[in-house]
C-alpha cells in the first residue's frame, strides 16, 4: 500500500529539503524537439510556454512513477494533464517507494520507459541530486526560497502536518496528545509504522514530543509519551490502513493530515485535528530526471503542477500546495478547499537534517525500550 510505502522511504523524509545544497518510441522529429528541451532550464529557453506545449505534444508521452491515484489527488491530476494537452501519461508502479523511483531510473536509463519525473521524500532526493535536471517553472517566484533549490534542481511541491485522525462515532475528539492517555482511547491509538523506519511514524513521535515539552532537538518526551501510552493500554501496535480504519480496528491514527483528511471521504465519521503547539511539517520534492526520455513533456508537467490549476488539484486531495501563500494573496486558491483543511495553531516545525539524524539515533537506542 502506497500510504505506507510513501512514509517508509527514509527517516529524513520528514525534513524539508531546504538545507541541501510500455511506450512507443518517439518519432524522429519528436526526438529532435526533445534535444533542446533536455537542456531547457525554463520555458523561455524553448521560446516560451506555447513552444514547450508544442514540443511536449510532439513527444506525446509522459512517464510518471509511484503516484497512487488516491495519494494527494494524483489520479485527478494525471487525468487533468492528459486531457488538457492530449499527452498519454504512463503511470508505473503506483505503490512504489521513493527509492524505487530512483532504482527504476537507473535500471531503465536510455530506454523510452524510464521515468521522466520524480516525486520523492527528501532523504532519497538529497542522495540523488546529480540525477536531476535544473528547471524553473513560470510561477517560480511564488515558491518560498527555503522550499526550492536556487538553481531549480529540485522544488518542494506539496506537504502537510502531522495529525490525529479519529472516528468521532467511536471516541471523543482529542485536542492534544495528552488526551490520548485517557481511558476512552484504550487499545485504539495507532501510529503509521515503526518510527525507527517510517517517516510518518517518526514525525508522530516528534509531534508528541512538541506536545509534551520537547523540541525538534529533543524528542525524548515523545518517546516517553508513547511509553506511557503503551503502559496505559492505549497504544495499538497495528499499521493502520483504510481497511483497518473502516473496520473499526484503528479508531485513532497518527498520520499526515492530508491522508487523514482523505480518509474522511470514505468514513464520514472520520475527523482530523492538528494538535495546537505540536505542528510538525513535511514537504515532498519534485524533480525532472536529467535522463528523461520525454524532456519537453517532463517540463510541461512541472509547469502544470505549479500552475494554479495543479496546485488547487493537490489541495483538493487535502495536501497543502507549496504556492498556497502566494495564491491566497492573489485570490487564485480554492478558498473552500483551503478553509476545509485542519486548522493549524502554532509555528510549524520542520526539522533540519542534523536534528533528524540526532533524533534517529535516539529512537534507535530507546524506542524498543519504551514500548517493549
Amino acid at each position: 500500500m502506497r500510504t505506507l510505502a510513501r512514509t517508509t522511504v527514509a527517516l529524513l523524509a520528514v525534513t524539508t529539503f531546504a538545507g541541501l545544497t510500455a511506450c512507443a518510441p518517439p518519432e524522429k522529429e519528436s526526438a529532435s524537439a526533445g534535444t533542446g528541451a533536455a537542456t531547457a532550464a525554463s520555458a523561455a529557453d524553448l521560446g516560451g510556454l506555447d513552444a514547450l506545449v508544442a514540443a511536449a505534444k510532439k513527444e506525446g508521452q509522459l512517464n510518471v512513477i509511484a503516484l497512487p491515484p488516491t495519494w494527494a489527488n494524483y489520479g485527478a491530476i494525471i487525468k487533468a494533464f492528459g486531457d488538457k494537452y492530449g499527452i498519454t501519461v504512463n503511470s508505473a508502479q503506483p505503490d512504489a517507494s521513493s527509492q524505487d523511483e530512483i532504482n527504476a531510473a537507473d535500471q531503465l536509463k536510455g530506454q523510452d520507459k524510464a521515468p521522466d519525473v520524480f516525486d520523492l521524500g527528501a532523504a532519497v532526493a538529497s542522495a540523488n541530486v546529480a540525477k536531476f535536471a535544473p528547471y524553473k517553472v513560470a510561477t517560480w517566484a511564488d515558491i518560498p526560497d527555503a522550499l526550492k533549490d536556487a538553481n531549480g534542481t529540485w522544488t518542494n511541491d506539496y506537504g502537510g502536518y502531522m495529525s490525529i485522525g479519529y472516528d468521532s462515532a467511536k471516541v471523543p475528539a482529542p485536542a492534544s496528545f495528552a488526551d490520548l492517555l485517557k481511558a476512552e482511547y484504550k487499545g485504539k491509538v495507532a501510529l503509521n509504522g515503526d518510527p525507527t523506519q517510517a517517516g510518518a511514524a517518526f514525525s508522530g513521535v516528534v509531534a508528541a514530543s512538541l506536545g509534551n515539552g520537547g523540541s525538534a532537538d529533543d524528542i525524548a518526551p515523545g518517546v516517553e509519551f508513547f511509553g506511557k501510552l503503551k503502559k496505559a493500554g492505549n497504544f495499538l501496535p497495528v499499521d493502520p490502513t483504510p481497511a483497518t480504519i473502516e473496520s473499526g480496528q484503528t479508531s485513532v491514527v497518527l498520520d499526515w493530515d492530508y491522508l487523514n483528511v482523505a480518509q474522511g471521504t470514505k468514513t464520514t465519521t472520520w475527523k482530523t485535528v492538528v494538535p495546537a503547539g505540536a505542528v510538525v511539517g513535511s514537504y515532498y520534492v519534485q524533480a525532472i530526471s536529467k535522463d528523461a526520455p520525454h524532456p519537453a513533456a517532463a517540463r510541461l508537467w512541472q509547469e502544470f503542477l505549479y500552475s494554479d490549476e495543479g496546485q488547487n488539484l493537490w489541495l483538493a486531495g487535502g495536501a497543502r500546495p507549496v504556492r498556497a501563500e502566494a495564491m491566497v494573496k492573489a485570490a487564485t486558491i480554492d478558498s473552500a478547499a483551503f478553509a476545509a483543511l485542519p486548522p493549524v495553531e502554532g509555528t510549524p516545525v520542520f526539522q533540519t537534517e542534523e536534528q533528524t539524524t540526532k533524533a534517529k539515533e535516539y529512537l534507535t537506542a530507546n524506542w524498543a525500550k519504551a514500548i517493549g
